[in-house]
């Protein structure tokens, strides 16, 4: 069986995100995420309208391939960036907080994601199942277009 960390990063991300938008009504990005920049580290708004999905995809898929709670400071490092200071040498920043708590707040309301005490937040089985769902898909895409590597899994024994 196929899990997530046998398929590209990309791909699935990509591929759970469309899932998310279609099938998963508690992640939906709020007014404000048009205007809002990720973190101080950001000239700009993101240019990807959908960006809330793919962030919340990548979340997702953090969670899975850690195996541990992770909490929102920890996520504020993992998508923080160098700031570009001008002249000055750059300094790395944390991303904002606001709209990874949002994000695992909705998650956690469709049942994909639960709190684990004060340690941080894990994937429950039904977000692990959706994951593993997703992964096998994403594979069979990538047999399709490379028949070699159908001898490393993607069928149930």
């Amino acid at each position: 069986m196929v899990n997530v960390k046998e398929v590209p990063a990309d791909r699935f991300i990509r591929a759970l995100a469309q899932y998310l938008k279609e099938n998963v009504r508690a992640v939906e990005p709020p007014k404000w995420a048009l205007f809002a920049k990720t973190g101080s580290h950001k000239e700009k708004v993101p240019e990807d309208p959908d960006w809330w999905y793919t962030r919340a995809a990548s979340i997702m898929r953090k969670l899975y391939i850690a195996g541990r709670p992770l909490g929102i400071e920890r996520f504020r490092t993992i998508y923080g960036g160098l700031k570009d200071r001008g002249s000055a040498p750059p300094h790395f920043r944390k991303a904002g907080g606001s709209h990874i708590r949002k994000i695992l707040q909705q998650l956690e309301r469709a049942g994909l994601v639960a709190k684990k005490g004060n340690k941080g937040r894990v994937l429950t089985p039904k977000g692990k199942s959706i994951m593993d769902k997703i992964a096998g898909e994403v594979f069979q895409e990538v047999v399709k277009e490379i028949p070699e590597l159908s001898k490393y899994g993607g069928s149930k024994k």
